[in-house]
């Protein structure tokens, strides 16, 4: 549960928002989160996907945004990169004659979703330019 990909992916946004239309490389943007580039270059690919930053080849290429700042929901961000329920992962094989064990997974679908719902909407009220107006 502790892992810092969203950290990164709204970092990577943040930077790119404060100088929107030059192209950024991986190496910059990873110089400023003190990641390797390989990293970032993940999470660009899924930020990519969802629309959030273009991206172009060659000696004057990398990264910029997508879309405006203030068009894009901190929610955006957190979808395009969630690759597991906030609460963490489930019980992998519990024991299913036990009368918790053969529900838990069930129940828990049902938790994790919800938490992940509230999230999203609480998220989805906060704009990336709201955000980045904090690093002035």
């Amino acid at each position: 549960m502790s892992n810092t990909r969203f950290a990164t992916a709204i970092h990577i946004m943040i930077l790119l928002s404060k100088d929107s239309q030059r192209w950024h490389t991986s190496d910059w943007l990873a110089a400023s989160i003190n990641i390797n580039p390989a990293m970032v270059r993940k999470e660009l690919i899924n930020l990519k996907k969802a629309g959030l930053v273009e991206s172009r080849l060659g000696k004057d290429g990398g990264v910029r945004m997508g879309k405006n700042a203030e068009e894009i929901s901190v929610a955006e961000i957190y979808q395009a990169i969630k690759s597991s329920e906030i609460l963490g992962k489930k019980n992998q094989h519990p024991n299913p004659i036990c009368t918790i064990g053969k529900d838990i997974n069930k129940n828990l679908d049902a938790l994790f979703s919800e938490t992940d719902d509230l999230v999203s909407q609480f998220l989805k009220s906060k704009k990336l330019s709201d955000f980045s107006d904090q690093f002035e």
